[in-house]
């Protein structure tokens, strides 16, 4: 099985960390496989998290740039997620939380027919 986890802001990074470093820990020992893709949607602030927990993307989509609109944001990550989509092909997509990073990076999961776990799902409605 493989989970492809994409982050994108501080916050997505230190709650996805121990889930990350969980599945890096099983891949050893089993069949599951551990990619990690960065949309960088916050540069300096998930630089940081990523070095104080030791995590290394195997991706880095860069899709920040001067005076972006949340929709060019959006785009964005469309747009630079579907090649790795379609190269990895994981079986799941992890995502954590309700950025734009988040909407998007699960919107073209769905697309590309991968399932998708959402960490935080419910949390406002109680459900």
């Amino acid at each position: 099985m493989k989970v492809l986890s994409v982050i994108g802001t501080r916050p997505e990074a230190i709650k996805l960390a121990p889930v990350i470093h969980e599945l890096e820990r099983r891949a050893k020992a089993s069949d599951i496989q551990s990619v990690i893709c960065s949309t960088a949607q916050h540069r300096e602030m998930l630089d940081q998290v990523l070095e104080v927990f030791s995590i290394q993307p195997d991706y880095d989509l860069r899709v920040m740039e001067p005076d972006q609109t949340p929709i060019q944001v959006a785009a964005g990550v469309l747009n630079r997620l579907e090649p790795v989509l379609r190269n990895e092909k994981p079986d799941w997509v992890l995502v954590q939380g309700d950025t734009t990073t988040v909407m998007a990076a699960a919107i073209a999961a769905f697309y590309s027919r991968c399932k998708v776990g959402h960490v935080e799902a419910g949390l406002r409605s109680f459900d």
